[in-house]
């Protein structure tokens, strides 16, 4: 386009804003870089270096742990996670389990259901169910609950004497305490002293 001005004529202006030179096939520079070409790289003292490069490792290193520290958290929560989860499974399985046990104790646990109830006891085995709580063994009132008491001239400490329903645990973790029948030793008499 040619245009008139003051009489005279002047050559439109165009600009070629392409990041690739066309005749060249390299990167054109733009005018920020150029500007910053032209500029003094500015001057630091080594010092100043190596304090800012000790930051930076020292920022790197938190960060480092800040993350691994993360990972641990995730690591275990994920783990309490699935303990509880299993944990809540088997405490919803214990009733069952005790239905088992008494028609085994009644000699009621024969042909298919016998297989059925060794295959669940097998598998909550498995996931680390364990009963407890056994006839004549110390009372604990962290893993016993005593249903019934009396007083034995057979016993010198506080004694389980029967198991009225057994105690289930995961590891350390008690589900369930053993209900039990406690005797403990006779008092004697007032006048035996």
């Amino acid at each position: 386009m040619n245009t008139r001005e003051n009489g005279s004529e002047q050559e439109p202006v165009i600009r070629d804003n392409r990041k690739i030179d066309p005749e060249t096939g390299q990167a054109r520079e733009t005018v920020k870089e150029k500007e910053r070409a032209d500029q003094p790289a500015p001057e630091t003292a080594p010092d100043e270096l190596s304090t800012q490069l000790a930051e930076r490792t020292a920022d790197l290193q938190r960060l480092q742990a800040e993350y691994s520290n993360y990972r641990k958290r995730v690591e275990r929560d994920r783990t309490l996670v699935k303990e509880q989860a299993v944990a809540g499974v088997l405490a919803e399985l214990l009733p069952v389990l005790d239905d088992i046990g008494r028609a085994r104790d009644h000699g009621e646990l024969t042909g298919g259901f016998a297989k059925v109830s060794e295959s669940l006891e097998a598998a909550t085995g498995k996931l680390g169910l364990s009963a407890f709580g056994t006839k004549g063994e110390p009372f604990d009132p962290m893993v016993h609950e005593a249903l019934m008491h009396s007083y034995s001239p057979d016993v010198t400490e506080p004694t389980c004497t029967e198991i009225l329903q057994p105690g289930y645990r995961i590891g350390e973790r008690v589900l369930r305490p053993a209900r039990v029948a406690v005797a403990e030793p006779e008092e004697p008499a007032p006048g035996d002293n």
